[in-house]
């Protein structure tokens, strides 16, 4: 009898299953060829970091050529936020086509669709040059950029994770985190160095060019990705369990899946609100605690600065992820980030002055390495381990697209609220969104400990081998999953040889 017709008739139990199965970690390859599709599954949230980072500096770069005509206009918010609209739809509609579909082929269009409207925002144009005309086609462009973003969550991340089941055991939630995290905070750090240099070179007087730079360059790190990403075959876990060739089981997917998911969910709405937010109006935030006589350039510096804290944040992080694991990791930091966020609103109204600006950098800096420490690393890291193959990528873009649907949410209201103090008392306005994002972080702690799983090290073959017993107890034909046999399905080797611990 076949081994999964076994499966379906007997019912056999997760331990069963796994024993029978085997894990995709005893496959026979090299250390290379399991290494480098989780670099090119993952590298490419290079663009998200990015794209949305240089935006900040973008917003007030177009703020001061077009003056009250930008800012009096609704264009402003849509310009920064737009693209968080275009993600959700992107992370919904590839989260359903790399589980019913194909990982790969997902990831390359989103790719390409980076690409494209990268390129077009860059060179947005209005109607016999009006600034109306050249916002809105700018808007557009970012909406359809966002759907490009989208895509690598589900596809991009899910296939990282999937990838990095195949490596040694205790380095996986780094190497998951390195190549997807990592990568996003670099791209915010990259995108706030590259304004200060450009504006460095073309001077105050020319950022008519200074910004189409700016979005330009970001065609360049999915560009670098195209060929690697052509290259990708489908992950192992995808290949031995995809639901691709049968009818999904929604009513038992939902009823197996459905509050972790929610939990899953709020935690990534509510570092979303915090964590994109700050990242779009940290410019303003700057430029109002140095100045209005303060060259562009310096603001930018700072800014740069501020956006370099969440490389210590994330780096060691990902190391952390595999000591304590991501339940714990999440929990335990972000709890010491909202403690340390009550403080800095407390002192805000003191530090919040020209003469102490490193300070000020440096507790900031210290809040956002934090956030990318606990869940920033380990928040997609919970997402793409805490469910089945077979339906990840929905499930991940399901939890992904609430998180940015946080990020607009937060972009929008601390944004109203900054605006809404600026002027009037600057102290309120830096302080609120403190205040905000630290009653959030303990809130997140408490629904991440209270809740969520532990996450082990071999746990994607474990939550398939549960999947799939919880299937087969309900009726459900489980010898249809895989989208056909895999040559390193069949050349598993000794299990004393396996790379698994």
């Amino acid at each position: 009898m076949d081994p999964n017709e076994k499966h379906a008739s007997e019912k056999l139990t997760p331990e069963e299953l796994l024993d029978q199965q085997g894990t995709v970690a005893a496959t026979n390859k090299s250390q290379w060829d399991r290494l480098w599709p989780v670099i090119a599954c993952g590298a490419g949230l290079f663009s998200d970091g990015y794209l949305n980072g240089v935006i900040g500096s973008v917003n007030t770069m177009l703020a001061m050529i077009y003056k009250k005509e930008y800012t009096s206009s609704p264009a402003q918010a849509n310009v920064s936020s737009i693209a968080f609209a275009g993600t959700v739809v992107g992370q919904l509609f590839f989260g359903w086509t790399s589980d019913h579909f194909s990982r790969k082929w997902s990831l390359l269009v989103s790719t390409i669709i980076l690409i494209v409207f990268a390129a077009l925002g860059a060179g947005s144009y209005g109607a016999g040059g009006s600034v109306s005309g050249l916002l809105a086609a700018l808007t557009a462009y970012r909406f359809f950029l966002g759907i490009g973003i989208g895509g690598e969550y589900p596809a991009g991340s899910v296939g990282c994770a999937e990838s990095t089941g195949e490596l040694k055991a205790g380095t996986r939630n780094r190497w998951f985190a390195l190549f997807t995290n990592v990568q996003i905070d670099f791209g915010f750090v990259v995108a706030a160095f590259v304004p200060m240099i450009v504006v460095l070179a073309t001077g105050e007087n020319h950022l008519r060019a200074a910004w189409r730079i700016c979005l330009g360059l970001g065609v360049v790190p999915p560009l670098s990705l195209l060929y690697l990403r052509i290259k990708l075959q489908e992950p192992e876990p995808f290949k031995r369990n995809s639901m691709s060739r049968v009818r999904t089981p929604w009513l038992l997917v939902i009823k197996f899946y459905w509050f972790r998911l929610a939990i899953v969910s709020a935690i990534w709405f509510m570092y979303d609100f915090s964590s994109y937010s700050f990242g779009i109006f940290s410019s303003a935030l700057l430029t109002n605690l140095l100045g209005d006589n303060s060259e562009l350039w310096v603001t930018f510096g700072w800014n740069t600065l501020l956006n370099f804290f969440y490389m210590p944040g994330c780096i060691p992080g990902a190391w952390l992820s595999d000591y304590l694991g991501p339940r714990k990791t999440l929990g335990y930091v972000v709890a010491i980030q909202g403690l340390f966020g009550f403080l800095f609103a407390g002192v805000y109204g003191y530090i919040n002055q020209p003469r102490y600006v490193g300070a000020f950098v440096v507790m900031y800096g210290t809040f956002i390495a934090l956030g990318e420490a606990g869940p920033g690393n380990c928040i997609g890291m919970i997402a793409s381990k805490t469910s089945a193959t077979a339906v990840r990528g929905q499930y991940y873009g399901i939890a992904a697209a609430i998180g940015k649907i946080g990020a607009f949410a937060g972009n929008r209201v601390l944004l109203i609220l900054y605006n809404k103090y600026a002027d009037t008392d600057p102290t309120k306005a830096g302080q609120y969104p403190f205040f905000i994002s630290s009653a959030m972080c303990l809130l997140s702690a408490a629904l991440c400990l209270g809740f969520l799983p532990e996450i082990g090290q071999s746990v994607i073959d474990e939550e398939d081998a549960k999947f799939k017993s919880y299937l087969a107890a309900n009726g459900f034909d489980i010898s249809k999953m895989g989208v056909a046999p895999s040559e390193s399905t069949e050349n598993i080797v000794e299990s004393g040889k396996a790379t698994e611990a």
